[in-house]
Parts: structure tokens; sequence; C-alpha cells
């Protein structure tokens, strides 16, 4: 096959082998952190095959462009290849015009941060991790194998697609790309429906895996006894899962160490225990 064939466009010098490379790279990303720069290290590396291409006959433009990709950059993973992508295409159009703005490069990048890092939070660490982890750890408890291979499936797989089909999505929008979804409020509607999946399968995660019974008995008569656990399920099914829950949501928003936590819900169920309350 001709170079002229595999090229995206005619006019175009990125080809799909290109972005393809994008999309391997990109896996990189959080391999190479920088503390001042977060991702841009990452980010660089992954554009210098398309920078080389499209400047690797001036190296002072070369050189403008690998600084301008070493800024400071951070994004979810899984969403950085729908960016690497954008870039491509403004990258490859500064090199075809001369009077094009650079600057609105990183400027592109930048104002995708903060709304692909939400959407890509909310769906990745807070949606499909959550619900492969349900999963998976329900299937651990029974000592069924598939508990991890089920997890790594349902959090892995949306991963991959979003990275491959990101990178050429990108390139294809541009940096039209940013009026097209902000315009039209996609973001806001995706991440909105992402949170309430996300929390749907929270609080189902609370109810079967949370577990906190009190063991408490109330005896008045000899015929007439008190079941604490049994007040508690008729005013809301698993309550007491979803009170401990919050309180503990509560200490971790006021500052208080997770370790600290940990010790004192050991030491409230010992006690609890002992003294047969729980």
């Amino acid at each position: 096959m001709s170079t002229k064939s595999n090229t995206m466009e005619n006019g175009k010098k990125i080809t799909k082998h290109d972005l393809l490379t994008l999309f391997f790279r990109c896996f990189l990303l959080p391999a190479c952190y920088s503390m001042d720069r977060m991702q841009a290290p990452g980010f660089a590396y992954s554009m210098i095959p398309v920078l080389k291409k499209l400047y690797g006959d001036n190296k002072e433009k070369f050189s403008q462009a690998l600084s301008r990709h070493s800024e400071v950059y951070n994004n979810t993973f899984a969403c950085s290849p729908f960016v690497l992508g954008i870039a491509a295409a403004m990258e490859e159009e500064a090199a075809a015009n001369e009077e094009f703005d650079v600057s609105s490069i990183n400027a592109i990048k930048v104002a995708l941060m903060g709304p692909l890092s939400g959407i890509g939070d909310t769906f990745f660490w807070g949606t499909f991790r959550i619900i492969g982890s349900g999963i998976g750890i329900s299937l651990a408890m029974q000592r069924n194998l598939l508990g991890p291979v089920l997890f790594l499936i349902i959090y892995n797989i949306p991963n991959f697609l979003v990275r491959y089909y990101g990178v050429q999505f990108g390139y294809k929008l541009g940096a039209g790309s940013i009026d097209t979804l902000v315009s039209g409020g996609l973001m806001n509607r995706a991440t909105k429906a992402a949170s309430v999946m996300g929390l749907t399968v929270i609080g189902g995660m609370i109810a079967s895996m949370v577990s906190i019974k009190i063991a408490l008995v109330a005896n008045f008569r000899a015929d007439v006894t008190l079941n604490i656990q049994g007040i508690f399920d008729e005013i809301c099914p698993c309550i007491l899962p979803l009170g401990v829950t919050f309180l503990i949501y509560r200490l971790l928003k006021k500052g208080v160490k997770a370790w600290w936590i940990m010790i004192g819900i050991i030491v409230v169920g010992i006690v609890g225990k002992f003294f047969g309350i729980l």
C-alpha cells in the first residue's frame, strides 16, 4: 500500500499509522510523571513521532513544538488520546499554515483538562472501577477465579476502546471539537449521567457488602422481647450500613486519617461483639 493511500485525507501528512503510534505511546503517560509538569513528559513523548514527521526538516520548529507539549498537563489517562488527536491535528495545521496561532494548541489542551478529567474520573474511577470491583469482589469472596478476571475485563475494555477511538475522533474533529462538545452541553450531560450511575452502584454495594447487625435483644417480660435490629429494618432496610458509610465519609471529609478510621472500626467491632451488641 502506498503512502498516499495510507493518508487520512488528501493533503494531510498524518496517517492512520501515526495515530496508531499515538495510541500505543499514550499507555506510557503515567510512566513518566513529573511533580511540577504532571503528565507533560509523557504527553511530549507521545507526540514525538508526529512532530518529527511534521517538522523533521526544521529543528527549530521541532524544538518549539516539543517545548509546547512539555508544559504542564494533567488528565484522566483514558481521555488523553482524544487530546493527543486534537493536538496532532492542530500541529499539522500549524506546520502547513505559517499564520496559525500556535499558542492556541496549549490553550485547547488546558481547556480540555478540566472537563475531560471530570468525565474520565467519573466514568473510569467512579463507575467502571466500582462496578468491576463490586462484581469481582463478590465472586472472589466465593473463591471464584472469575472475580479478578471480570474486574480486569469490565475496567480495561472500555478503557482501551475510549483510547483507541478517542485519538482518531480527536484528530478528525481537531480544534472544532471543543465548540461542538461544550456548546452542545454534551460534557455536562455525560458527567451528570455518569455521576447518577456511579452513585446508584455505590448504593447497591453498601447494601450488599457492608454488614452491620445489632444482636442485642431487649427482654421486658418472659413473653415480650424487642428485636432492635428488626426495628431498624422496618424503618429502612440496611439503614445501619448506610449510616456508618455516611459517618466514615464525613470523617474523611474532615481530614481524619483513614488508618485511624480503620482502627476505630476494629475496636468498635471487637467491643460490640464482646458485649453482645453486634
